[in-house]
């Protein structure tokens, strides 16, 4: 007996594509009933604003076995059976090793890795034709218990205070759950390492302003009631979910662009595979011009430079990494204090 499948007809820059969907009533979303179909179609019509944000960059996939309550696995390697028209990209990882990964240029390639069941799509923050520099620096603001979506908002605000005391110029987009990320477009001439220090030089400055709001504080211990200010997702091989991209939440919400007049009254649980196609057509994509010019982070680089001679050190890496110079013990607080 033939599987359940259909087809949809995706427009793209070099023409109109039909692309296969098998088991299209697959439930992703069980809440809502929404299916893989729905996703498919999703991504058609956000299609030019996807590709747009997440086009010619490595991009994860994280994809599912059945639905967003199911098993999840990231895939880096191209799945077996990546057609001809999508492109490949190597790429060296923080274990020096390289393998190659996926380029979106088109939205049927975005619907070719529905039908491989991704969910979440995680692009890194640098292009094909440079991609040990970043042309992105991000910055996720993310609620720690106690507080929540409202919390994130005047960080952000003074997020973007600090970027634009330092030249560069801010855009902002819901994270999808209770967080925001913050993007600024950057000449892509410095490696990820420099970028992750240009984040944490703002992160410190952001919280010198504001200290019982945010923290820098990896160890979790020590975060109390905050917004986290997570500069470890500047790292090589660390992403956050692409603009556009769906989440794997019980409402079937989308990390959106929003615009910083918006960003007060904003609920991310507004911004849904449901709702986001129709706020394209009409409110258009705030992010629409954010490469038109690039700033450098130079003056972040001057700031982290006088927080090392002031006695600030290297922040931890991801525990993943291995040993980083100048990285402090990877021991969480509490128990270095039991083993002194």
């Amino acid at each position: 007996m033939a599987s359940e499948q259909t087809t949809i007809t995706v427009p793209g820059p070099q023409g109109e594509r039909e692309m296969r969907i098998s088991s299209p009533s697959r439930v992703l979303w069980p809440d809502l009933g929404l299916t893989k179909l729905d996703l498919a179609r999703y991504m058609c019509d956000v299609g030019e604003a996807f590709i747009a944000a997440n086009g010619d960059r490595p991009v994860a996939l994280q994809r599912y076995s059945d639905n967003i309550d199911g098993e999840m696995f990231f895939s880096k390697n191209p799945p077996k059976g990546t057609p001809d028209f999508i492109r490949t990209q190597k790429v060296v990882f923080p274990s020096a090793r390289s393998h190659p990964m996926l380029i979106l240029d088109e939205p049927a390639a975005a619907v070719w890795a529905v039908q491989m069941n991704t969910v979440v799509f995680h692009p890194w923050p640098s292009r094909t034709a440079n991609t040990d520099n970043p042309d992105q620096l991000r910055i996720d603001l993310d609620p720690q218990p106690g507080t929540d979506f409202g919390d994130a908002v005047p960080a952000a605000l003074a997020m973007k205070e600090v970027l634009a005391e330092a030249g560069l110029t801010c855009f902002i987009k819901t994270s999808g759950n209770r967080g925001l990320h913050l993007y600024a477009p950057i000449e892509p001439t410095r490696e990820f390492l420099d970028v992750r220090h240009a984040v944490i030089a703002a992160a410190r400055e952001v919280e010198r302003r504001m200290p019982e709001k945010v923290t820098t504080a990896w160890w979790k211990e020590e975060r109390g009631e905050r917004i986290f200010l997570d500069f470890n997702q500047a790292n090589r091989d660390r992403t956050i979910a692409g603009a556009y991209s769906p989440r794997a939440l019980p409402h079937a919400s989308v990390s959106c662009p929003i615009s910083w007049d918006e960003l007060e009254t904003a609920d991310p649980k507004d911004f849904t595979i449901l709702t986001v196609p129709e706020r394209l057509k009409t409110v258009g994509d705030p992010w629409a011009d954010m490469h038109g010019t690039a700033g450098t982070i130079d003056t972040l680089l001057q700031w982290w430079d006088r927080d090392v001679k002031a006695g600030l050190q290297e922040m931890p890496f991801p525990p993943d990494y291995p040993k980083m110079p100048g990285e402090p013990p990877r021991v969480q607080p509490s128990r270095a204090r039991k083993q002194d």
